[in-house]
């Protein structure tokens, strides 16, 4: 039981690096196509749904996979609790990002707490560049000391 805790809990901390590497790397390199309609400005875009959207599916195979492979082979079974971690930030990620960052649903209203202000900071200095080329802080959950600052000026050093 423990072991199979520690699995979520470590897959689902894994997957904080993961959206990193991959949205520095992949994001915002080769799949840019996809990811840039994101960083146009709200008024400039024609729908609800983005192409950046299509990652949703890319992260979704991965823990699908684990799903499957660990409920039909017994001695695939710890693939399961991999699953779980990464079905659990991809819900973390949605609340924070789509839901609470970008506002696509009116379910959250600001939170008050220095961590989510940091949250909105660290996304803020994201999308202050429309490029892919000299963006910064690409990660969700773990936020750069630096935004937890009262300062409104962050400098990008």
């Amino acid at each position: 039981m423990l072991t199979n805790i520690s699995l979520i809990v470590l897959s689902f901390l894994a997957m904080e690096f993961v959206a990193w590497f991959t949205h520095k790397f992949i994001m915002h390199g080769i799949l840019w196509s996809w990811h840039e309609d994101h960083h146009k400005p709200h008024q400039m875009k024609t729908g609800f749904w983005e192409k950046n959207d299509r990652f949703f599916l890319v992260f979704a195979i991965p823990s699908m996979i684990c799903y499957m492979a660990g409920s039909l082979y017994p001695d695939y079974r710890f693939l399961l609790y991999i699953g779980i971690g990464i079905s659990i930030y991809g819900l973390c990620y949605f609340l924070v990002h789509d839901v609470y960052i970008h506002r696509r649903f009116n379910w959250f209203k600001q939170l008050d707490n220095p961590y989510s202000k940091a949250v909105l900071k660290a996304h803020g200095a994201h999308h202050a560049r429309q490029t892919k080329e000299d963006c910064e802080s690409f990660g969700m959950l773990l936020v750069n000391p630096r935004y937890f600052s009262k300062r409104k000026n962050l400098t990008t050093n």
